[in-house]
């Protein structure tokens, strides 16, 4: 059973489509996560930079799933803000070895979490502190902590170390969208 699936059962719903959006800056492996997140007879072998968004629909034994991978690039992260009201739970992706743009990442974070579509609503978000496999990246505590995600009180939110290129660290994500 995918996260999605799992991620189906926790938000309560069976034989429904879910919208995941999947947000973060530029480069930090949101196409790549959403890759492999998919079932393997699904995944793609060639990841690419995603222009503007893309949207990846794809089912599971319970769901039908649309994943908006939203690209991180600055022109187009104003777009992000057209899809939240249809989002029920949002995956947010930062890249841990950059360091230079964690405060950019933690601007974009505070927009969405200021915005009126997502403000009053209790949606789950699931943050991966991804590319832990390169040799400058900071640990998912330090990351949390410069996110300052111990202020998030009113959503379910949870942090997981990752290596999206091996699928490492996504299955803590998927076990906590379980619990």
């Amino acid at each position: 059973m995918g996260l999605f699936d799992k991620l189906a059962g926790w938000l309560g719903l069976k034989k429904k489509e879910v919208h995941v959006l999947c947000l973060g800056l530029d480069n930090s492996g949101k196409t790549t996560i959403i890759n492999k997140l998919k079932p393997s007879n699904a995944q793609t072998q060639d990841i690419v930079p995603t222009i503007g968004f893309s949207i990846e629909k794809f089912k599971t034994s319970s769901l039908s799933f649309t994943v908006f991978d939203m690209s991180g690039q600055g022109r187009y992260r104003n777009l992000w803000e057209h899809y939240y009201k249809e989002g029920q739970a949002i995956i947010f992706v930062i890249d841990s070895s950059d360091k230079l743009r964690m405060v950019v990442a933690k601007e974009e974070l505070d927009t969405l979490l200021n915005h009126p579509d997502i403000k009053h609503r209790r949606v789950p978000i699931l943050f991966f502190a991804n590319k832990m496999d390169l040799r400058d990246a900071i640990s998912s505590v330090k990351v949390s902590q410069l996110l300052s995600l111990e202020n998030i009180k009113d959503k379910p939110w949870h942090i997981c170390a990752s290596d999206a290129l091996k699928g490492e660290g996504l299955q803590e994500g998927v076990d906590w969208l379980q619990g």
